[in-house]
């Protein structure tokens, strides 16, 4: 890790819109650094892929991010987290964090019940994840879980606040109402675009642990510890945005989602992508 400097960017992917959370939450926390952006929108959703794709998908990205020369690679994706994160810590040689042990400490922390519940993809419902992050803390923790598949697709199409939404979380977090957690981990860089319906399903009595602020704050911490924080005394950050597909869509939504206009946006061409192995 000799060739990295502070003054290089942190490198943030996730399969589409859903990591800008991450990426805002990082840019609120740390605004003199510099980011690069990949939003995989030409093959969004990870989350109803095998995990042989997703691993594919993560190792593509993140030679693309390298080669950009970044300090740090974000997995901004729980269901890439979930299945992904030891193979890039295991082929990358810099450092690179995921948004699932972060959120995990988070919500064990502060929950007093023991019991706590996890909404996510299919996929990262199905790695277990969460849950072998959760009892590896504390293993007297109840955990329970709850896949989320159509919340993506939502998001992605800007129905946040539409009455479909309401239904969809009712039908999906019934069953939390009779297990009774009073912590749920939002486990999906997209939801917490949908914090305030899911706190309205849930009831004011369950602490929502969004995942992407807890990973800023591990990637402060990181950066700290290894002297590669920019320093505070520079210019803002500057930022850099990369999909696979959709721009002009990507770049009129991750604006909305960002609360500002991106940058530079660019689009990077599949048969590019998937030369990186």
């Amino acid at each position: 890790m000799n060739d990295l400097n502070s003054e290089q960017a942190i490198g943030v992917f996730d399969s589409g819109l859903g990591g800008i959370s991450v990426v805002r939450a990082i840019i609120d926390l740390l605004p003199h650094e510099h980011l690069i952006y990949f939003g995989d929108t030409a093959r969004v959703p990870y989350g109803s892929k095998s995990e042989e794709t997703v691993i594919r998908f993560a190792h593509q990205i993140s030679s693309f991010l390298r080669e950009k020369q970044v300090k740090m690679i974000v997995v901004a994706c729980n269901t890439a987290s979930a299945v992904a994160l030891k193979s890039l810590q295991q082929s990358f040689r810099i450092p690179i964090v995921g948004v699932i042990e972060p959120g995990s400490e988070a919500a064990v922390k502060s929950s007093e019940q023991k019991r706590i519940a996890v909404i996510g993809t299919a996929s990262t419902i199905r790695s277990g994840a969460y849950r072998a992050a959760i009892r590896a803390l504390d293993p007297e923790m109840e955990v329970m879980v709850q896949p989320c598949p159509l919340l993506v697709p939502l998001v992605e199409e800007d129905w946040p606040h539409d009455g479909v939404v309401t239904q969809v979380l009712e039908k999906y977090l019934s069953s939390f109402k009779e297990q009774k957690p009073d912590a749920l981990i939002l486990g999906c860089t997209h939801y917490p675009y949908l914090k305030s319906i899911i706190q309205e399903v849930v009831g004011p009595s369950v602490h929502l642990v969004d995942s992407g602020e807890e990973t800023a704050t591990r990637v402060q911490h990181m950066l700290d510890e290894m002297e590669l924080l920019n320093p505070e005394n520079g210019d803002p950050g500057k930022h850099k945005f990369y999909v696979s597909d959709f721009p002009q869509k990507f770049e009129e939504t991750a604006s909305r989602f960002l609360g500002r206009p991106l940058d530079k946006l660019f689009k990077v061409e599949l048969e590019v992508l998937e030369s990186y192995k």
